[in-house]
């Protein structure tokens, strides 16, 4: 059984609250639930924290004994040289995924830190965003 690991960045932990015109009205634990109901030959655990030095701590923690590791950094993508380093630092493949067009936003959203230690990226399909990447260990 592949095992899988969500990690999400700042604010992620408001969703089905936050911007729903950006973010939809699902939270995050009604999305879990579907997807690992979907996915039952997969162990996909989830890791959120609004502090960098958290998510740091966890790619170190996970990055040599998990499968995949799917990363929405958040706004931490775009400032965390931190951040990209233990991506780049670790041996389980990462995908970056963010729910909205990071390149439809603001300017400062287009660079990201992450994205060249990854396997890829996948930005704008909403919550879908994760369960594309989850398919991408899969095949």
């Amino acid at each position: 059984m592949k095992k899988l690991m969500i990690i999400n960045g700042p604010n992620l932990n408001l969703l089905g609250k936050r911007e729903p015109e950006i973010y939809g009205n699902l939270s995050f634990t009604e999305f879990l639930d579907e997807v690992k109901n979907k996915y039952k030959n997969v162990s996909i655990s989830h890791f959120q924290s609004n502090i960098e030095g958290e998510l740091i701590d966890k790619l170190h923690k996970v990055g040599f004994e998990y499968d995949g590791i799917i990363l929405n950094a958040a706004a931490y993508t775009h400032t965390s040289v931190g951040i990209g380093d233990a991506v780049a630092a670790i041996q389980t493949p990462v995908v970056e995924v963010h729910i909205s067009n990071t390149f439809d936003r603001e300017e400062f959203r287009h660079q990201s830190y992450v994205a060249p230690h990854t396997k890829g990226v996948i930005v704008g399909f909403g919550l879908q965003s994760y369960e594309l990447a989850i398919q991408s260990f899969l095949g």
